[in-house]
């Protein structure tokens, strides 16, 4: 009898895990019983009421069951779409990347560019950023970069796309943003006393972004730079750069020239010059 009972309490042990698994599975949500059309038509009236959670769940639905259907390519559109309005930029920059792909030929592929590019320009913002204006220099550019890249992918292979007008125009901020952040990086190069940086900072902003406002001030380094490491001829073709452009720049002198104290950036550590600036 003791065999007995023992027996029985290890095979209750031994089923106790099966039968977790199977309660998890029986009250787990599951995807409707659905037609390719009435997913599709309950995603629409999701998305018409703004109601984007489910509206990307019937989308995801209707394209796991119906893959190659009627309406397979049109809810592969919306998903991206749905996903940028639920801020899940990712997921939406994802679907698009993955929609660009898998079909090169179709014939709303600028749309998918477009909104590839406005998802990974948005990736790192925040909910609290929509109402606390941040300085977007010292954020990580990896985004912008790549949002910069998407749009001009879209104006290079569809210039006549209905979104190529905007996608320029964001293009302009953005070129206005990255050109903003090599120059704060410049001017970090020049605090710590590395003028070499500073120098190729600067330039590589003159001439990657020559319609940027940045440009003047870039110039500006570059000579502040080249007056450092004693480049006389490198500062003056680059102050007569300065003067020709821009020639009411507070640094240049109503004389003429450039204004430049050499000794208000103090002398440098042995560390400084160890590090290329990076440590005081």
């Amino acid at each position: 009898m003791l065999i007995w009972r023992t027996f029985l309490i290890r095979r209750l042990w031994l089923s106790l895990p099966l039968i977790a698994l199977l309660a998890a599975c029986s009250s787990a949500p599951k995807t409707p019983q659905l037609s390719e059309r009435q997913f599709y038509e309950e995603a629409q009236k999701a998305i018409d009421g703004n109601n984007m959670s489910l509206a990307i769940e019937r989308l995801q639905g209707l394209e796991s069951r119906y893959p190659f259907g009627r309406y397979a390519s049109q809810a592969k559109l919306d998903l991206i779409y749905c996903h940028y309005r639920a801020m899940d930029y990712e997921a939406s920059a994802a679907t698009a990347e993955r929609f660009i792909n898998t079909n090169p030929d179709h014939p709303q592929l600028d749309y998918a560019y477009y909104m590839k590019g406005l998802a990974s320009y948005s990736v790192d913002r925040g909910l609290l950023e929509r109402f606390i204006p941040s300085d977007f220099t010292e954020r990580d550019m990896g985004p912008a970069r790549e949002s910069f890249e998407d749009f001009n992918r879209l104006i290079n292979r569809f210039p006549n796309s209905v979104y190529a007008a905007d996608a320029q125009q964001r293009m302009v901020y953005l070129r206005n943003l990255l050109a903003a952040y090599e120059l704060r990086a410049a001017e970090f190069y020049m605090r710590r006393g590395a003028y070499v940086a500073a120098a190729n900072r600067g330039r590589y902003v003159v001439e990657n972004f020559d319609t940027s406002p940045s440009v003047a001030d870039a110039l500006v380094i570059m000579a502040e730079a080249y007056t450092e490491l004693d480049q006389l001829d490198l500062r003056d073709s680059t102050v007569t750069v300065l003067e020709h452009n821009y020639p009411s720049h507070p640094r240049l002198a109503k004389t003429g020239g450039f204004e430049y104290q050499k000794s208000k950036r103090g002398r440098r550590s042995l560390a400084s010059v160890l590090t290329f600036g990076l440590v005081n």
